[in-house]
């Protein structure tokens, strides 16, 4: 860890504390495509968990992911590590020890699950600010209508974005799938559930006592069936998470098709991020949705 970066986190330590620190030696964590991460071992064997950026910038990540974190602990349903420090180049985490999961744990996740989003702690759709999937900037402006705000600030943002943007084929049936939006997503009036935002595999933990762990969050104010479609599209969880989440709070009808064009959003974020591996994906939905209901 470079001399400056471990000064600086030593002081944020220490303000945090109120024990002075002494970093003793880091450990690389894989995973994750944005900057670097590290299991902090102090030499008074305190540890904790730093995510840093190097040369790249992404202005306001931190703060955003530290803002989604506060949002989820304040619910008070599933556990989060506790924000120590936050500045503009790391955040600094509680290091959640790692225990393989216990018989019934996809179980009491997905009824966390479904209790963190029935925390509707407002009407509206969005975010207090801006945040990142990936290294996509993720615009949150509030919104009314689920609707609005998916076309908006999801689907519609990711076709401005390059890769989607110089693609003729993408654009056209894109637009057309924006202009039906409503005859899929006014189907369902719910209040707004409080989502990670970025839910697969990758983003939760097992800590003590076979706890579920959410980490990484993307955090907004939006349709549940959208963070059901995500965990679904790139796998990770049984089907017994999916049973519980439905015993908790069943998932009204039509979200098979509807979870499509949740899906899409990731997918497009995907394409314009890593390039064209993932555009046949984007096109079958967009085929299949817009050549149904009079399409």
């Amino acid at each position: 860890m470079d001399p400056w970066l471990t000064a600086k986190v030593e002081a944020a330590i220490a303000r945090a504390t109120g024990k002075s620190a002494k970093i003793a030696r880091g450990e690389d964590v894989a995973g994750g495509s944005i900057g670097e991460a590290r299991r902090l071992r102090l030499a008074d064997g305190r540890r904790f968990f730093l995510k840093s950026l190097a040369a790249e910038r992404l202005p306001g990540i931190f703060a955003a992911e530290a803002a989604g974190l506060a949002a989820l602990a304040d619910a008070g349903v599933l556990r989060v590590p506790r924000v120590l420090a936050q500045e503009e180049d790391f955040l600094l985490l509680e290091l959640i020890e790692l225990h393989p999961p216990a018989a019934g744990f996809f179980e009491n996740f997905g009824h966390g699950l479904a209790r963190l989003h029935r925390e509707a702690r407002t009407d509206l759709f969005g975010f207090a600010e801006d945040n990142y999937l990936g290294r996509s900037r993720q615009p949150n402006g509030w919104s009314r209508s689920w609707t609005t705000f998916w076309r908006d600030h999801r689907l519609g943002y990711q076709l401005t974005l390059p890769n989607a943007q110089d693609d003729h084929e993408l654009q056209v049936l894109g637009e057309k799938l924006l202009d039906r939006l409503p005859q899929w997503l006014n189907e369902v009036q719910e209040s707004p559930s409080l989502l990670h935002g970025d839910l697969w595999a990758g983003n939760y933990l097992c800590g003590a006592g076979s706890q579920p762990v959410l980490i990484d969050p993307v955090v907004y104010y939006g349709h549940r069936e959208a963070e059901l479609a995500m965990a679904r599209l790139f796998g990770g969880f049984p089907p017994a998470f999916y049973a519980a989440y439905e015993e908790e709070w069943p998932l009204p009808p039509g979200e098979e098709e509807r979870g499509a064009i949740y899906q899409l959003y990731h997918l497009l974020n995907h394409y314009n991020l890593f390039g064209p591996s993932y555009r046949s994906g984007c096109l079958e939905i967009l085929r299949k949705l817009t050549s149904r209901k009079g399409g």
